[in-house]
């Protein structure tokens, strides 16, 4: 099932569609290139990295075959770039999945991206959901067609390193959280190969007994000879062919129990066998049948040089590289919502048996995540003093490494959580509660700062850049309100004499105010609430003087959040107004 991964992201991505993401984001189609070009080879070596460990792997083929993911993105991808809508539906699909598939945000990467071609962030983010969506999408349509199983994953994807290595450096390395580029290139092909011989490879089904038979061919001679002869020798020959399977089967149950023991007897062999990227274990288990196949036949005997040769030279597993992360919500009952990313297999069975202990296995929910490129989750020495916290209805706690964020009933400040923890984890960890004006003050401060470069007399009102400028402004509205808040005016205003501006000069920005919302309430109501807010903004800007016909609003509710909506800092930066460039 070899193929070329770049090759096929290059097929989907034609010209004519290049084109038209470079009219959608306001930027000329070789700039587009480049940003696809950087993209889609740094997106592959992310899954060849994910694909490196047995939970890695099969977690990304289930990614893969995700319902999220679209099998037919390649036809569908010009319609999909026709509208507002579609553009912002994929783009959010395809960072939401590439987050999934690689436990890790992607904007790192995207913002290397930009760094390097000269393309602004807004516009390299949006292309890189779109090219994670269309490389998933063309992925899954391959594994579909060609009924693949996730032990065929690992050694495709290795497959793609001498088309992917000439566009990669130690740059676009550090946005994915890897090491440099000299580690990756040396370690990957052996770990991906070790995963590939520990993995299972489930036999396809087999054809029905008149299709196998229909596809042997048999001499025309032959026949002749055998025409007139009894037909006893066809049974004879079913025989031997059943013995012979069933000879098969049983050494390859002998080999699999010789494994198992094997394992008993050493727990770093089976250590070894959850972490490929170390001395597989199973080589050991292994050895006696690769022995037998290397006494019948050259090739076979090739192969279990190069496995001895592996087992004698293990790479390196490469450092974690990524903060644990714990985030939780209570709800009004008093019980506990967990998602968690850990290291171990060990840390994860001492939060689970920690929660089970304190609420019993049916007063909790924990989503708890083991990723091998994930520090040591140092937090789980303080758990002790967190588990009451987590009995409070209404507190929301975010743990990210060294940082723990209050919201809710947890930081109030009445209840004191802000000191205990304080008290409780020391002066290595820095903690706070999540404060809507600190927030809105920062943000405004970073606008007013951005936008002096567009009010400038030689501005040169490029669409793109004006984007992503009005995008560093917040509306705050108030709760269930769509009325534009005073703290905005003076914003909206700046953003006013930025798009008069370059009206006057015969360069009107054409832009779409899209309306966000959280996830709290219904669906519907959130739906309605966003276009009316978008709608408010459109209002104000057209009052003061910006053309109408260059402004369009839509409400989107709770679509594309940009963040978690388990804290409030999530759910505020998901409650937003963006500015979209219109085709």
């Amino acid at each position: 099932m070899s193929i070329n991964v770049i090759q096929l992201i290059q097929s989907a991505l034609t010209d004519g569609v290049v084109r038209q993401m470079a009219a959608r984001f306001g930027l000329p189609p070789d700039a587009t290139q480049k940003v696809l070009a950087t993209t889609g080879p740094a997106l592959v070596a992310g899954l060849m990295q994910k694909g490196a460990t047995l939970d890695g792997a099969r977690s990304l083929f289930a990614t893969i075959l995700s319902p999220e993911v679209n099998g037919h993105i390649a036809e569908q991808l010009p319609q999909l770039l026709g509208t507002t809508t579609g553009v912002s539906q994929l783009e959010g699909v395809g960072r939401q999945l590439l987050e999934r598939a690689f436990d890790r945000r992607v904007d790192t990467l995207s913002d290397e991206v930009a760094t390097q071609t000269g393309v602004p962030a807004h516009a390299t983010h949006a292309m890189t959901g779109i090219v994670g969506a269309t490389l998933l999408g063309l992925l899954k349509r391959h594994f579909l067609e060609g009924q693949g199983n996730v032990g065929q994953l690992p050694t495709l994807l290795g497959h793609q390193l001498p088309a992917i290595a000439p566009y990669l450096n130690d740059r676009l390395m550090a946005g994915l959280g890897l090491s440099g580029l000299g580690a990756f290139t040396g370690n990957i092909l052996s770990q991906l190969k070790a995963v590939s011989a520990h993995i299972d490879h489930p036999t396809p089904a087999a054809k029905p007994v008149a299709e196998a038979m229909s596809s042997i061919r048999v001499p025309a001679d032959a026949v002749v000879r055998e025409e007139r002869r009894p037909r006893k020798w066809v049974w004879w020959l079913l025989a031997a062919i059943a013995a012979v399977l069933a000879f098969l089967f049983l050494r390859g149950c002998h080999s699999e129990q010789r494994g198992e023991q094997s394992g008993e007897r050493s727990s770093a062999e089976a250590a070894a066998t959850v972490q490929p990227a170390s001395a597989p274990a199973g080589a050991s288990a292994a050895a006696p049948a690769a022995a037998d196949v290397a006494a019948s036949t050259p090739a076979a005997s090739a192969v279990a040089a190069s496995a001895a040769s592996d087992t004698q030279q293990p790479a390196a597993a490469p450092a974690p590289t990524k903060d644990s992360q714990l985030s939780f919500t209570v709800d009004p009952a008093g019980k506990p919502t967990l998602t968690a990313t850990v290291g171990s297999e060990a840390e994860k069975i001492q939060l689970i048996d920690a929660l089970t202990k304190r609420f019993c296995a049916d007063r909790f929910v924990a989503n708890v995540t083991v990723d091998q490129d994930t520090k040591q989750a140092d937090w789980l020495v303080h758990l002790d003093g967190l588990l009451p916290l987590m009995a409070l209805p209404g507190a929301e706690v975010k743990v990210g490494g060294a940082h723990i964020e209050l919201s809710g009933s947890a930081a109030n400040a009445k209840l004191g959580w802000l000191d205990k923890l304080k008290s409780l984890f020391g002066a290595s960890y820095q903690i706070g509660s999540f404060n809507v004006e600190q927030a809105v003050a920062n943000a405004t401060e970073n606008f007013r700062s951005a936008i002096k470069g567009l009010l400038a007399p030689d501005s040169s009102c490029v669409t793109a850049d004006v984007v992503k400028v009005l995008n560093l402004q917040v509306i705050n509205f108030a709760s269930a309100g769509a009325r534009v808040p005073a703290s905005a005016l003076e914003d909206l205003n700046q953003s006013a004499q930025v798009l008069n501006a370059c009206a006057r000069n015969g360069k009107t920005a054409k832009l779409e105010v899209a309306g966000y919302s959280d996830n709290v309430g219904g669906a519907q109501g959130n739906l309605q609430l966003s276009k009316k807010r978008a709608e408010a903004v459109r209002a104000y800007l057209v009052k003061t003087g910006v053309p109408a016909d260059s402004l369009v609003a839509q409400g989107y509710g709770d679509a594309n959040p940009v963040a978690s909506n388990d804290t409030a800092s999530g759910r505020f930066a998901n409650r937003r107004i963006e500015f979209v460039a219109q085709q």
